[in-house]
């Protein structure tokens, strides 16, 4: 039990971490200060999925993070996260 309360926490963690990343690319790459006039920019150019795929780089970091303090399930978790970001973004990149 304990291996799946490991295998979560990674993955709370993960999707955090690239909902992080996510405002951070939207900081850096957007045209505007207002966070959700830039995310309704990028959904119609097109966009978006490119600001997942940036945000979702911050994932690699926790996970070699977890993987260097011995925290093999909780590095699972996030790359658990990562691919649900990975078909989340190609689910949305094919539906346009």
């Amino acid at each position: 039990m304990n291996n799946k309360k490991e295998i979560l926490i990674g993955f709370i963690v993960g999707l955090i971490a690239a909902a992080f990343g996510l405002i951070l690319a939207i900081q850096i790459f957007g045209k505007s200060d207002d966070w959700g006039t830039v995310f309704k920019q990028a959904i119609n150019e097109g966009f978006l999925t490119k600001l997942m795929s940036i945000g979702a780089l911050i994932n690699l970091g926790t996970f070699f993070l977890f993987l260097k303090k011995n925290k093999d399930n909780r590095a699972k978790g996030v790359l658990i996260a990562t691919v649900l970001i990975l078909i989340s973004t190609m689910i949305i990149k094919n539906m346009n």
